[in-house]
């Protein structure tokens, strides 16, 4: 059994953990518990991290996998269940309340030939801001010879408690023109780029242009082909039937502050989700779990 290598590092102002397992290396904040890199040695990296990224105290992180919860995107947009859960009269923030806090490192312990790591976030006394439900959060990641990570809700409340979420990853590709995502054929998606219309997957999906998808009855295993790294990243769910398929392509790149003018051709987001009709009601006591493995496997 090989012993964990944890180093505490300063990206600018977050404090993160750099951990190596056998010839896994993982870097993560401590703000949002926002893994940020992943990469196996020898090989291209399998989460994107982002050269352009800011790492700044309060300010979310264009890379890696962000935590969107208990909302995903505008919340306008959500069901109206979730929408019902906050409170404020001030605008809600994108892609929910968590992405900015700091988190605490629960656990770090090698078991057999994989390594667990164990991320708190307990609700603060009255709830979140604008947002007063008493619902723990955990965020749990096992390395082995794939990279898994898992979102647990628990409502320790009295009542019934709705939300959205996404483990929202930026996958690393060679050049997002060049790959093709498989598992999507027959699907309904969600084309937030025409009016939210309802569309038909028909083929594998390819990119050509800015891409902003809400795929429906998602099934649990996608991949993302990359023949030019000749590698194929498998990613399989649980806990969810909806994904979010995003690249923002040249103009919304280039109006990003932090991300390259070229950047989006080397990332490509499939976020794990439960969104619209996929949203998740938990009763007063209950747990739910969100997960996505991630496995890269050679053409």
């Amino acid at each position: 059994m090989t012993t964990p290598n944890v180093e505490a590092v300063k990206l600018d102002e977050l404090n993160c953990w750099r951990i190596r397992h056998g010839q896994a290396e993982l870097l993560v904040a401590q703000q949002g518990a926002h893994i940020l890199s992943y990469q196996v040695a020898g090989e291209p990296p399998l989460i994107w991290l982002n050269d352009e990224a800011a790492f700044k105290t309060g300010k979310s992180i264009r890379a890696g996998v962000p935590v969107c919860w208990p909302w995903f995107g505008n919340l306008s947009r959500n069901p109206q269940s979730v929408q019902a859960m906050r409170f404020s009269s001030e605008p809600a923030t994108a892609h929910g309340l968590v992405r900015t806090m700091d988190w605490e490192l629960g656990r770090i312990e090698a078991e057999g030939e994989s390594l667990n790591v164990e991320f708190l976030l307990p609700c603060p006394e009255g709830g979140f801001p604008g947002w007063p439900h008493q619902v723990d959060l955990k965020l749990s990641i096992r390395l082995d010879e794939q990279l898994h990570i898992s979102l647990t809700s628990h409502n320790q409340g009295f009542g019934h408690v709705s939300i959205s979420q996404a483990l929202h990853s930026y996958f690393a590709v060679s050049d997002v023109r060049n790959v093709h995502v498989e598992g999507l054929d027959g699907l309904s998606y969600i084309e937030t780029l025409d009016d939210w219309k309802t569309v038909s997957q028909t083929g594998d999906l390819h990119f050509a242009g800015e891409t902003d998808r809400i795929y429906l009855n998602t099934p649990a295993k996608l991949s993302i082909v990359d023949p030019a790294w000749e590698r194929r990243i498998e990613l399989t769910s649980s806990g969810s039937r909806s994904a979010v398929i995003w690249n923002p392509w040249i103009d919304r790149a280039a109006a990003f502050s932090d991300m390259a003018d070229d950047g989006w051709q080397r990332m490509l987001c499939i976020e794990t989700a439960n969104v619209m009709d996929d949203v998740v009601t938990l009763a007063p006591g209950a747990s739910y779990t969100l997960g996505v493995s991630i496995a890269s496997k050679s053409l």
